[in-house]
């Protein structure tokens, strides 16, 4: 059997929450390893990677002990990006983390752009691959606006409020400004994608209260786990950063 077929097989054996764990530490420790091998501009690839990969794995969902209904993956990813902000923020500047924003922003817009134009493309008789292309690819136009400006909010507000924090505190309490910065980041960007993709831009609008419910807490409270998990992340930061 084909090694990689073996390995999602095993992968699909291990329990749900052991998985999203395992992911979560790894997503981690890679920015640690694109901090140490590129420096700032590696955390500018990994952010750029994140939110392509987390768009397309946002379209998978699974069964979580927590929730009644099934949780979209891409929340790790997503939520990661703001340990890179906080690292540029914190090491390289707010300027350096403002242009990591603009760059995620930039790759998934770019590659959004190139997947429509192939699969503009006429398939061929022999081709196998343009109905997953076509479902994989082709967003929804309130999804991908609401997702396009939950991002540059989000961030933007991660890094404005790491900055106000860190200068309130005179640079002390590191995994203070960590933790709030990034949970009160990750409010913002599921209450704005919520609001825009599920009220605002949607044509049978759902209501406020199950969007707050379902949409917005829906999977905070993996985020505000998340936050806390990365915390260890930004205290080893120091240690990973380039010698040069």
């Amino acid at each position: 059997m084909d090694f990689f077929v073996s390995l999602t097989s095993y992968l699909d054996s291990i329990n749900t929450i052991v998985l999203w764990i395992i992911m979560l530490i790894f997503c981690f420790s890679s920015i640690l390893v694109f901090l140490k091998l590129f420096g700032y501009a590696g955390l500018y690839v990994y952010s750029a990677l994140a939110v392509i990969i987390g768009n397309i794995q946002v379209l998978k969902t699974v069964d979580f002990f927590y929730s009644p209904e099934p949780v979209a993956l891409g929340t790790v990813l997503f939520a990661s990006t703001f340990l890179c902000t906080d690292i540029l923020s914190e090491h390289f500047g707010k300027d350096k983390a403002k242009k990591n924003v603009l760059i995620g922003f930039v790759g998934f817009l770019f590659m959004t752009i190139v997947m429509l134009i192939t699969i503009g493309f006429n398939p061929s008789s022999n081709d196998w691959a343009q109905e997953s292309l076509v479902t994989l690819f082709t967003p929804m136009s309130r999804f991908f606006i609401a997702s396009m400006i939950a991002y540059i909010a989000s961030q933007y507000f991660d890094v404005w409020i790491y900055s106000i924090i860190k200068n309130l505190t005179v640079n002390k309490f590191l995994w203070l400004r960590n933790n709030l910065s990034t949970i009160l980041s990750s409010l913002v960007d599921n209450t704005v994608f919520s609001i825009l993709a599920w009220i605002i831009l949607n044509p049978d609008p759902e209501t406020f209260y199950n969007v707050i419910m379902i949409y917005i807490f829906g999977t905070y409270i993996l985020r505000i786990f998340i936050a806390l998990i990365d915390t260890p992340f930004m205290y080893l930061s120091k240690i990973f950063l380039p010698n040069k």
